[in-house]
Order: C-alpha cells, then structure tokens, then sequence
C-alpha cells in the first residue's frame, strides 16, 4: 500500500526518553500501568516520532505459553493505537474527548527473531503519519495513519489503520443511528456479557494461555472443516476492558481471533500470531452474543493466514485475517 510522507523538518529530532510515561488520558486509558508511550515529538506537519517501553511482565501480553517468548503482537498493536492517539492530541490538534473509530487496519511484523524478549525492557520507536485534510473548519474527520516501527534500531514491522475522528456526541448518535436504542454498558452487566458460561469457557491450554482470565472464547466446537466459538470476554479483564464501554473493543475481536486461530492449527505450544489486517463494519454490540468461524487448518510449519468472521445475529460485523507463524522460524 503506497502511502503519502509528509516532508522532514530540517533539525534533527531530540533523544526520545523512556524514563515515564505520558499522561493517561493523551492515550485515553484509566489505568497508568497500561500506559506504554513515554515520549512524542514533532518530526514534520503531520509526523511524530514516539518512545515505547515494552514491558517484560505484564498479566495479559506476557500470559503465552509458547516459548521462547516473544513480545506479543497485540503489545505491538496497542503501543501503535496508543502513538497515534497521542500524537494526535499532542501534535496533531485533536481536541481532548475525540474518539478515534478504526475501520480497518493492518499489522504485519517481520519476523519472530526481532521480536525476542531480552533482560531489560524494549524500547520500541513508532515513525507515524498522519494522512488526511482537515475541513474548512480545520477539523479532522477521518483520515490514515501509517506507522513503522522499530526495537532499537531494527525495523520490525508496519501499521495502518483507516480511522474516524468522533466527538461524543457524533458517536452518541451513530451508536444510537446503528441500534436504534440506547447501547448498554460494561457496567451494566456482571463479570462476563450474554451466553457466557464458566463450564463452557475454552482451557486455556489451547488458546495459548496460562490464566483463564484471558481467554475470550466458549462454547467451541469444530467440523471437519470449520472451527466456531462465541466471543464471551471477562469484563474485569483490565487489559481488555481498561474502562466501560458500550461495546467489545477491536482489541477483544483481535485477541478471540488470535485464539480461534490456535484453535484452528491445533498446535498452541509452537504457533504464534505475527500480523493481523481487519476489517469492521459495526459495533461489537455487548446484549447479543457475538460468534466466530474460521477454516479448520491442518498443521504443517511455516507460515499461514487464517481468516476470521464474526457474527451477531445474522449479520457479519467484522473480519479479522490472522498470520501465523511456526516456532521453528526461532
């Protein structure tokens, strides 16, 4: 996908600092411990340079039992949300309150081997631009973001994404224009949403997960073709759910993917994700149980993409392509 750069400033950018990370709310999360940014300055107009401490412990981006360990691609993915959205309040102009909608994006990592986990924590640096025009009010309403990324001074991969810039109430009104009602809230709800059932929860084992707090999947089941499962996320999995929201996160729908994509190859030890590209065309809604499919894979090494569809009711609200990758790459 060729993209358009904005032009270099002429001065040589500062050292970026991994000393602390920015204020939480330039990368909308409640929580400080989920904050990975912790630097962003101005290369150009519309490019920033970003600083990301890649932690070595976290309960959810390090809860994988393939090993070696390497840092997970969904630790990538979110670092990029997280460079994007602060950029574009820190530099861009995006007031505070924007919601960034992504209706599609890409993500495709190198290789296992640059994505190993060393004795001190990773500084990840994320090159983003930001494509688009403002309106006649000087307004961003939609636009692209591509990134590339760095650990140290190896590039590592890229991202893009095709986004919506929302204020509350624009998005009060799409959510209402799509339901018709008023969506409900995580908070409305106990620990998990509908359909969920403990007994019924996928083990751990299989999806790639040490902790049952993680695991987003029940109810799986497979042909000899297919592999289905409902999308059933613990909603006091902070990683996930870092606030209320009115729907399940891209974040989940990625994640569930990942997972009915290891359920898929059937080797959850030795497969790893290493890129994703998505495709969302409504809401996650949170009252009605949301299902996913995928082709039954027959293990064999190498690499592969595994397409994933999900479902609410009878309509498909998102697509999610999984590359996976042997551990035997390591």
């Amino acid at each position: 996908m060729t993209t358009q750069v904005a032009p270099e400033i002429p001065s040589a950018p500062a050292e970026l600092k991994f000393g602390r990370t920015v204020d939480r709310s330039l990368v909308h999360r409640a929580a400080v411990s989920e904050v990975f940014v912790t630097d962003i300055q101005p290369l150009a107009a519309k490019k920033v340079r970003t600083a990301v401490q890649l932690p070595l412990t976290h309960g959810y981006y390090s809860d994988h039992v393939q090993r070696p360990a390497v840092y997970d691609a969904l630790l990538l993915l979110e670092s990029g949300r997280q460079a994007a959205i602060a950029g574009s309040h820190a530099h861009i102009g995006l007031s505070q309150g924007t919601t960034m909608i992504v209706d599609t994006f890409r993500l495709d990592l190198h290789g296992l081997k640059e994505l190993m986990i060393g004795p001190e924590p990773g500084r990840l640096r994320i090159d983003t631009d930001y494509i688009g025009n403002p309106t006649r009010r000087g307004r961003y309403r939609k636009g692209k973001v591509a990134q590339r990324y760095f650990i140290e001074d190896t590039h590592v991969g890229e991202h893009e994404m095709d986004v919506l810039f929302l204020n509350e109430h624009e998005n009060d009104v799409l959510r209402h224009a799509q339901r018709g009602t008023p969506a409900p809230l995580t908070s409305d709800f106990s620990d998990h949403g509908p359909g969920a059932d403990a007994g019924r929860q996928v083990a751990p084992e299989l999806v790639g997960r040490g902790n049952p707090l993680n695991v987003v999947l029940s109810r799986a089941g497979t042909t000899d073709r297919s592999v289905t499962a409902d999308v059933t996320p613990r909603f006091d999995n902070r990683a996930l759910f870092d606030h209320v929201y009115d729907h399940l996160p891209a974040m989940t729908l990625v994640e569930a993917a990942r997972q009915l994509s290891l359920l898929a190859v059937g080797e959850p030890g030795t497969t790893y994700a290493l890129g994703f590209e998505a495709r969302f065309s409504r809401f996650a809604e949170l009252d009605e149980v949301v299902r996913a499919e995928a082709p039954l894979v027959r293990p064999g090494g190498g690499r592969g993409e595994i397409p994933v569809r999900f479902l609410q009711g009878d309509a498909e609200i998102a697509q999610v392509t999984v590359t996976v990758v042997s551990g035997s790459e390591l």
